[in-house]
């Protein structure tokens, strides 16, 4: 139970000061508006480094069923454990997102774009092509576990692995990430969505339900692809 609590509190983290930064660039009159892609780059590095280290040595900080899978794939977490990390990351994720409506609220009602506000929660190409949309995220996401793999000790990541996962985000974030908003975390997408499509907020859009299975199914492929990789070259680096 320690373990579940620790997994929804670090992605809670992770997508109040996600979402955060998201809210902070894109919503009309506050002090940080159109500051820039850098901007939130950094800002998601830092939040994937505080979610990391709060919960690194409870849980491993998964904080992303992508991750979750990646290690059960290399045998490096156990397979029945799985269903039970995804629940407590979706279930952060969709009150980080929350949190940070309630953060923002009155920013919200003075944004009229409807697809800004649903951009603050969720990821969408920047040009809409299916197969690459889905390759952006499967590459991102293959980045990401498979660096994890060579920082990880047991079952996932301790607090002191907190800074370089972060520094790892902001790279593929800054490298990688205008393609699509770089979700590379299926609870990251998924949780805010459906808070979004709950949401009491006035002049919304839809939730782009349509494309709305790329940010989870992509990064997946993404972490089993970095497993097998992972398996293959172990035996060449010293793990």
């Amino acid at each position: 139970m320690n373990e579940i609590i620790a997994e929804i509190i670090g992605t809670f983290i992770l997508l109040l000061l996600g979402n955060g930064v998201n809210a902070n660039v894109s919503l009309k009159k506050t002090y940080a508006n159109s500051s820039g892609w850098i901007v939130i780059a950094f800002g998601w590095g830092i939040a994937v480094f505080v979610a990391v280290f709060i919960a690194g040595s409870v849980s491993g900080a998964h904080i992303n069923p992508a991750v979750t899978v990646g290690l059960a794939v290399v045998g490096k977490f156990p397979w029945a454990k799985v269903p039970a990390y995804i629940l407590a990351q979706m279930i952060g994720a969709f009150l980080g997102a929350f949190t940070t409506y309630v953060a923002f609220r009155p920013h919200f009602a003075a944004t009229e774009d409807v697809d800004t506000k649903l951009g603050i929660f969720s990821t969408g190409p920047a040009i809409k092509s299916t197969f690459d949309n889905f390759m952006s995220e499967f590459i991102g996401t293959f980045t990401l576990v498979f660096a994890i793999f060579f920082l990880v000790s047991g079952e996932g990541l301790g607090s002191l692995s907190a800074l370089p996962v972060g520094l790892l985000v902001v790279g593929i974030g800054l490298s990688l990430g205008g393609t699509t908003g770089y979700a590379i975390n299926p609870a990251r997408d998924l949780g805010p969505r459906i808070f979004h499509a709950l949401a009491p907020m006035k002049n919304k859009r839809d939730s782009n339900w349509g494309y709305a299975w790329i940010p989870v199914i992509g990064p997946i492929a993404g972490s089993i692809a970095a497993g097998l990789l992972y398996i293959f070259v172990s035996d060449y680096f010293v793990v």
